[in-house]
């Protein structure tokens, strides 16, 4: 069985690339530069592209059992300026038509197309529960979610399954923001960011793969998903589970005005959040390993 990871490099590729090849899936993560892509999980192998067009791989999705597409420039890494906000949208609406393009030429299409996405797409909502019912919203983050979602649209004119998942806010001990977020904590300084008052929808890298490899099982899944826990908490709750977990105190908040000051625009990531639920996931019968942060949080970081 074939799967073709765009973005697989990143954090959840990785991780997803292991957990298919472990059950020795044909597992081909496409990146720009194959000949650094040297610490792949074993039993998966790189193939190069452009992040643009079918170019040099298309002929893999010929037969292919699913085409994951993860690409996109990080949108937490450095301020952003009015051209890496171009960089940000254009790499992932780029990444979706290059698969478009693939699914189009092949003759034997892929059975699936998972699409990535984030809760971004939602826009700040105060305390409103946040499920797959709910519009886009109107700030650089829901416009950058909309476009995402839509590059890779038209295969399901050609037949094919699309899933498209939202997801939280990742924790790993191997990357993304937890390890930034318990640095304070171990420095007997953590605290909330803000007050403390805004949502932070999270999802345990374990759960975001099984989501992923879920989708991938369940031919009922296709349409939008939210995923994240089911059970998402302040900030405040969240630092204070992450100060239990760690034995550490949580008195230390950081102004926003500070935050906003370090991060420009990127703050709204830490400052505004949405209080995700995983509603259309929980109905098809998801079944979350960690569904309670304080297990995820020991878990990760024993």
């Amino acid at each position: 069985m074939r799967v073709i990871i765009t973005g697989g490099t990143g954090l959840i590729g990785r991780a997803l690339a292991a957990d298919l090849a472990f059950e020795l899936y044909e597992v081909i993560v496409l990146t720009r530069h194959p000949e650094r892509a040297t610490r792949l999980p074993k039993g998966v192998r790189a193939e190069g592209w452009d992040g643009r067009t079918a170019a040099g791989w298309g002929r893999l999705a010929d037969g292919a059992d699913a085409i994951i597409n993860l690409a996109g420039e990080s949108i937490a890494s450095g301020w952003w300026t009015a051209a890496r906000k171009r960089r940000i949208l254009e790499s992932r609406v780029n990444a979706g038509r290059a698969v478009v393009e693939a699914v189009n030429g092949a003759t034997r299409k892929p059975g699936l197309v998972i699409q990535a996405s984030a809760v971004g797409y939602y826009g700040p909502h105060g305390d409103e529960e946040v499920t797959e019912a709910l519009p886009a919203g109107n700030d650089f983050l829901a416009d950058v979610c909309r476009e995402w979602e839509a590059s890779t649209a038209e295969v399901q004119a050609m037949g094919v399954r699309r899933a498209v998942l939202r997801t939280g806010i990742v924790l790993s001990r191997t990357g993304g923001p937890l390890p930034v977020m318990r640095l304070p904590f171990q420095f007997f300084v953590g605290g909330p960011l803000g007050g403390g008052k805004q949502w932070f929808p999270w999802i345990h890298i374990a759960d975001e793969i099984g989501a992923i490899r879920f989708a991938m099982k369940k031919t009922e899944a296709q349409g939008v998903f939210n995923v994240c826990s089911p059970n998402p908490l302040t900030n405040a709750a969240f630092s204070r589970t992450l100060a239990k977990v760690m034995r550490r105190p949580s008195f230390m908040p950081a102004p926003a005005f500070a935050v906003r000051l370090m991060l420009g625009e990127l703050s709204t990531l830490l400052l505004d959040g949405q209080r995700e639920i995983p509603q259309r996931l929980q109905q098809l019968g998801f079944r979350f390993r960690f569904s309670e942060a304080e297990a995820a949080l020991r878990d990760l970081l024993g």
